[in-house]
């Protein structure tokens, strides 16, 4: 522990408050909240801390600390600042997964949608449907059942729905507000538990039209129904409350926490989630906290009540929330929360397996990697690769590797600006000199290692401009191909030297895997150009011939051929002037001579 850690420790005071950890470059890595910030704090640094906080905690080099009045202040500026700061290991709290809903627009012709997003618009929103595939097979049943509004024609330019009797905003007649106010009405019935009646009058629909010989109508009565039953009745009742709840419980070991839900409404067990998440504070604190997150940040609806597991301040939460939180102690309910904690705690002893392996091919790979080069562990690796087909379209590319995980956000291309000629070390050190005079002015965040696709030259050179340009001092390593053009051979040291890595080491498997990602996003990149100058080559250097004109070419004729047979009077019927037409069709015969 450093010297300004072990003084502000002595300070910390016993009161609410949150405290953000910053690592070695000044970034928020993470973010807690306590009653009592002296105890939590020193918890970190003084206490026995599991594996994945020990690794929290050898990252940490500095932190603040920010005073609240009361706990439930402390939880709210917790959220506010896991939203601006983002921090790493906050995992649980920036998971960005978000459940379907059916809504009902709130327009003079209304329509039935599937949507992620709650806003406050005045439509009605059902759900949520933690399987989208769920969600939409119910709108389907909807659409077929119910005549909203399905396409977006002017009265009286009828779409298929209209002649298949589901869509009346395209009718010639005005539809009166009261008619879809009826339909609304049934649709929220049907879904808030009251499909059993619409199933019934279908039923008496279906026989009336067999009785009445009119066979097909009563198929398509028969298939409503089936569709009834298929999507709504496999659900079964639970609790004779007609009320919207979400029960939560959750189960923990080693580092993890699995939470379910299970959302009832009108009192059926319609969906359940599952998260399974690291954290680093009191598992009660990280239950609550993903539970305010799970609804003020991620927009997800407010129940009429939500219920969680005996020892939860649901106190707190309700404050937070704004709606009834309970714990129940005996009865329905409390069997339905302590079946969830089951659920929780075999999906975590399910997936501990995945998680280890998980972990083994990423952290822990990282770690070793950082002590076979004898450098600090390298969260952040960049790596480098160009590519070129003999000095053409040249282009180098960069990925980023975060706690041995792609972070494809902070992927970068760079098209070859003043190199000539296939010159790999002059492109390697223009792409460095690019990449981190930009990381200097722009304040970003430094890689603890870089990674260059190439031996010692390119290795050289980057070297160069880092120290001698820059005045940069970043371990930097390069990876040398075999004959089979596969990863052959860790680079490191000044003068570079051979770093012995085992061929079966997930270290290994860890380094492979960036070369080749590196190397697929150059090749894709480079790619890409050269498709855009293959198009590009024969029309863009035809005078009076730009993009719109490219396009409109090659959108009627299809190929750089066909325009080459067309005559100038077939151009020239797309709009083309006729002195572009002739130029057209000179340049292109002349391509033609020339091969």
């Amino acid at each position: 522990m450093n010297v300004s850690i072990e003084e502000k420790l002595k300070v910390l005071p016993l009161r609410p408050g949150c405290y953000l950890m910053k690592d070695k470059h000044g970034t928020v890595i993470y973010v807690g909240k306590s009653k009592a910030l002296r105890n939590r704090v020193r918890s970190y640094f003084k206490g026995a801390n599991d594996e994945k906080t020990q690794r929290l905690v050898m990252d940490i080099v500095d932190f603040e600390y920010i005073v609240t009045s009361t706990e439930i202040d402390a939880l709210i500026l917790e959220m506010n600042l896991i939203k601006k700061y983002d921090p790493k290991y906050n995992v649980m709290l920036k998971d960005d997964k978000s459940y379907p809903y059916l809504k009902i627009t709130n327009e003079r012709h209304p329509q039935l949608l599937i949507t992620r997003k709650v806003l406050k618009d005045g439509g009605k929103y059902f759900g949520p449907y933690t399987n989208v595939i769920a969600a939409r097979e119910t709108k389907k049943l909807l659409d077929r059942l119910y005549p909203l509004r399905k396409c977006s024609n002017k009265p009286g330019e009828y779409c298929l729905y209209y002649h298949l009797d589901q869509c009346l905003a395209c009718s010639k007649e005005a539809v009166p507000k009261v008619t879809y106010q009826a339909i609304i009405q049934e649709i929220s019935t049907f879904l808030h538990g009251g499909y059993r009646d619409i199933k019934n009058d279908l039923t008496s629909k279906m026989f009336k039209a067999s009785e009445e010989l009119n066979f097909e109508r009563a198929k398509e009565h028969r298939d409503q129904i089936t569709h009834i039953e298929a999507a709504m009745e496999q659900q079964k009742v639970t609790l004779n409350e007609n009320v919207d709840i979400d029960m939560f419980n959750y189960s923990y070991n080693k580092g993890w926490m699995c939470i379910q839900v299970f959302f009832v409404r009108q009192g059926k067990l319609m969906e359940r989630d599952v998260s399974i998440f690291p954290f680093y504070t009191e598992a009660t604190d990280a239950f609550v906290s993903f539970i305010g997150q799970f609804y003020l940040h991620k927009r997800h609806l407010k129940p009429k009540q939500v219920l969680v597991p005996i020892g939860t301040d649901d106190d707190l939460l309700e404050q937070l929330l704004e709606t009834n939180v309970h714990t129940p102690y005996r009865g329905k309910k409390k069997e339905l929360v302590d079946l969830a904690r089951k659920n929780a705690k075999i999906a975590l002893e399910e997936r501990f397996s995945l998680i280890e392996l998980d972990e083994e091919r990423t952290i822990k790979s990282v770690e070793r990697l950082g002590d076979l080069l004898h450098i600090e562990t390298p969260r952040r690796i960049e790596a480098f690769d160009n590519s070129n087909i003999q000095g053409t379209d040249p282009v180098s590319a960069m990925v980023v590797f975060m706690d041995g995980k792609p972070n494809k956000n902070d992927y970068r291309k760079y098209k070859i600006r003043e190199v000539v000629g296939p010159d790999d070390y002059e492109m390697m050190r223009e792409v460095i000199r690019r990449r981190y005079k930009r990381v200097l002015t722009e304040d970003l965040p430094l890689p603890d290692l870089i990674i260059v696709d190439g031996g010692k030259g390119q290795i050289s050179a980057a070297r160069d401009v880092l120290e001698n340009e820059l005045g940069l001092s970043i371990p930097l390593s390069g990876l040398v191909k075999d004959d089979k053009h596969k990863t052959g051979e860790l680079l490191f040291g000044n003068p570079p030297e051979i770093v012995p890595l085992e061929r079966r080491s997930n270290e290994f498997y860890l380094v492979q895997r960036i070369q080749d990602e590196v190397h697929r996003f150059a090749i894709t990149f480079h790619r890409q150009l050269r498709g855009k100058g293959l198009i590009q080559s024969e029309l863009d250097k035809i005078p009076g011939v730009g993009p719109k004109r490219r396009n409109l070419l090659l959108t009627h004729f299809k190929s750089i051929p066909e325009i080459r047979k067309a005559s100038t009077e077939e151009i020239t019927k797309l709009g083309i002037p006729a002195n572009v037409a002739v130029a057209i069709q000179e340049e292109l015969q002349k391509e033609v001579k020339k091969s």
